[in-house]
């Protein structure tokens, strides 16, 4: 049973992967758009509840990059940063999962936690990205509660109505078992 559930973490994995790959498309490679809706967040959201966090990790720190290698976009120092955020989503995301009860308002505490841990660490890596990388530049607090909050807000949103209905019924369905 437990290489069986390897095996379904990893194809659940590999789906998640696919789905930062494809999504992101809905947009139309159009940024503002992308920021408006963040669609490679919500396969690697998901991935912390399907996947466990380790597997969950691993996608997100790929599919910036891996993105960005198949198709220029996200572009670079946002795909670096990126990739450390949605790492984090999903590590924090599926550690809190299995950590917490499972009701659904802690599905609300596990997302909410991994947004914000996430935003705090995409902002710490633009810091260095932008003041100490190679990217000339300095990068501000204004700019980050700007493009992590302010801006972002409707994909907030959406996250947080979408991911819990998507988990309850993947849990409905038997394909998360608790």
């Amino acid at each position: 049973m437990k290489k069986r559930d390897a095996l379904l973490r990893l194809v659940y994995a590999a789906v998640c992967l696919a789905l930062c790959m494809v999504l992101p498309m809905i947009t139309g490679h159009i940024p503002q758009v992308g920021q408006l809706l963040s669609p490679m967040h919500i396969p690697v959201l998901l991935a912390g509840f399907l996947c466990g966090p380790w597997w969950a990790l691993a996608v997100g720190l790929i599919a910036p990059p891996l993105r960005h290698l198949l198709f220029q976009f996200p572009p670079y120092p946002t795909f670096v940063a990126m990739a450390f955020e949605l790492a984090v989503y999903g590590l924090v995301c599926g550690l809190l999962y299995r950590a917490l009860p499972k009701k659904v308002p802690y599905i609300y505490v596990s997302l909410i936690v991994a947004m914000i841990v996430g935003r705090i660490v995409s902002g710490l890596a633009n810091v260095v990205l932008y003041n100490v990388g190679a990217k000339e530049g300095t990068y501000t607090l204004s700019a980050f509660l700007t493009a992590h909050f302010v801006a972002a807000w409707p994909a907030i949103v959406l996250h947080i109505v979408l991911i819990p209905i998507l988990v309850i019924a993947l849990r409905r369905a038997g394909i998360i078992r608790d």
